[in-house]
């Protein structure tokens, strides 16, 4: 309990420290706790250290997780690759989903949500260096996909996600979020309204700085939160 509480409050100053020093305002920069693999116990440990938002990137582990620990105790970020045929777990649970990718995708999630009565909130996922082993939308395909989930009544589009390559040095990664930038001035540029591009999903434990730097609105902390092994 001590040590996550110690780590989430080192990871804030740092947030703090990195938004002040490049002009922004750190209320402006959501922290997303990565809880895949951890137990409850130290989810609620997290939880009670203040954490209020955790993203999980498994359906099932994160239905029966959310189940034990309370749909309220938390906001529910989904964050990891989903399969459309597990869009309507995603609705019933998750506040955002981070991973929206195709067109398939969103029109299944915009189905689920109206048998819910909820306007689903999404995020755009690019496949910012276009690697084979990660999921995304490509760069070229973002305008178009972003203007026709706009058309779907039930999703909210609320901005953009991706993952760059992991680096040793952060500063490699700073290359990714700048592209990322500009592929949400593309959208917004072609007549989508300012406010579905209002998040940028970009920055992990080694980089987030980096990220907030370039214009990061929610950062996704595991291991600097929950250490690697525990």
């Amino acid at each position: 309990m001590n040590r996550i509480k110690e780590n989430l409050t080192a990871i804030r100053r740092n947030i703090i420290d990195t938004a002040n020093n490049c002009g922004r305002n750190p209320e402006d920069i959501q922290l997303i706790g990565v809880s895949k693999k951890k137990p409850v116990q130290v989810m609620k440990q997290a939880i009670d250290a203040g954490l209020t938002i955790l993203g999980e990137n498994y359906i099932q582990e994160a239905m029966e997780k959310i189940d034990t620990i309370g749909r309220e105790a938390a906001v529910w970020h989904f964050i990891g690759h989903l399969q459309s045929n597990k869009a309507k777990f995603a609705v019933q649970y998750f506040d955002l989903i981070h991973t929206v990718d195709t067109y398939k995708l969103a029109k299944e999630i915009d189905k689920q949500a109206k048998k819910l009565q909820k306007c689903q909130d999404i995020l755009l996922q690019i496949n910012i260096a276009m690697e084979d082993t990660k999921s995304g939308a490509r760069k070229d395909e973002a305008v178009d996909l972003a203007q026709k989930i706009m058309a779907c009544e039930n999703l909210s589009l609320q901005g953009l996600m991706c993952m760059p390559p992991y680096f040793d040095d952060p500063e490699d990664a700073r290359i990714y979020f700048k592209k990322l930038v500009q592929i949400r001035d593309d959208i917004l540029a072609a007549g989508v309204s300012t406010g579905a591009m209002a998040q940028l999903s970009m920055g992990m434990s080694n980089d987030f700085a980096v990220a907030i730097q370039e214009g990061a609105t929610m950062v996704r902390v595991g291991t600097a939160i929950f250490g690697s092994r525990m």
